[in-house]
């Protein structure tokens, strides 16, 4: 079952990059109408030089096994991005499941995190619960007050897609909303076969709008560095440079660090010190 939900995926992840591009666009000749957008599968085939059957069963999700080269030459044929390249191998060929490693933070991570104060920052597990946050991340994310003794953890997904006041405060929000979507399915596409992260999926198809519009486009983005602009009628106009970090010795986990403009800084920390 497992092997059979990898195949899957991999067709649905194909046929979509297949759909997006136009004949013109690969340098190929269109003759008259087609009854459906993109590319035909013969298309794909000749432009990464292999046989229509072949890659046609790779779409459909029969048990095939392409080489590094091959996904290479797919890849190429179908314009894609280095993030859905790297997507197409680990669908393609899905590393073996390993457990989740313990969550449990060692004493430094925590002292690291608290001593970011007035710079947001928290930490997320495999599939994006928040174990740890500072008070900035707090105010800024609208984030309960962290607590060993909290009984559930929030969820990052699940907060940004279900805080209403937290949604209609950031700028552009479906697209940052299309941005972080795109990140959980590159996460997603280490473990293809995980039951915790299909019970998520199917939670946020059922309570999320912008999920079940955005997650069948099978965009794709690795989480890089990059300046990040909002606004929250509390604090102002607030600008950061976000940095992910990933511990070497806990590869599950990802450091989160927002580093504030000087003003943003200085109107962050005294907001956090009228709270004391």
């Amino acid at each position: 079952m497992e092997e059979v939900n990898s195949r899957k995926a991999l067709g649905e992840f194909l046929r979509s990059r297949r759909e997006r591009l136009t004949p013109e666009e690969v340098g190929l000749v269109s003759y008259g109408r087609r009854r459906t957008a993109g590319l035909r599968r013969d298309e794909v085939a000749q432009l990464a030089h292999i046989g229509t059957s072949w890659y046609t069963s790779l779409e459909q999700g029969r048990s095939v096994n392409p080489s590094e080269d091959v996904l290479n030459n797919i890849a190429k044929a179908l314009r894609l991005t280095e993030d859905e390249r790297r997507h197409l191998h680990l669908l393609a060929r899905p590393s073996p499941q390993e457990k989740e490693e313990s969550q449990q933070l060692t004493a430094g991570l925590e002292q690291m995190i608290r001593a970011l104060d007035p710079h947001p920052a928290f930490i997320i597990g495999r599939y994006w619960d928040l174990l740890l946050w500072n008070r900035a991340a707090e105010l800024v994310f609208r984030l309960p007050v962290f607590s060993n003794n909290l009984g559930e953890r929030p969820h990052w997904m699940r907060h940004l897609l279900s805080d209403p006041e937290l949604g209609s405060k950031i700028k552009d929000w479906e697209v940052k909303a299309r941005v972080l979507i795109a990140h959980f399915r590159a996460d997603y596409a280490q473990f293809p076969n995980d039951a915790r992260f299909k019970e998520l999926i199917d939670e946020f198809m059922q309570t999320s709008r912008l999920f079940r519009e955005l997650w069948p486009l099978h965009d794709v983005q690795v989480a890089t560095d990059r300046h990040k602009r909002s606004y929250d009628p509390r604090i102002g106009e607030m600008e950061f440079e976000h940095v992910t970090l990933q511990p070497p010795t806990h590869p599950d986990l990802k450091i989160m660090i927002y580093t504030a403009s000087t003003d943003t800084a200085v109107r962050l920390r005294s907001l956090l010190e009228s709270r004391l």
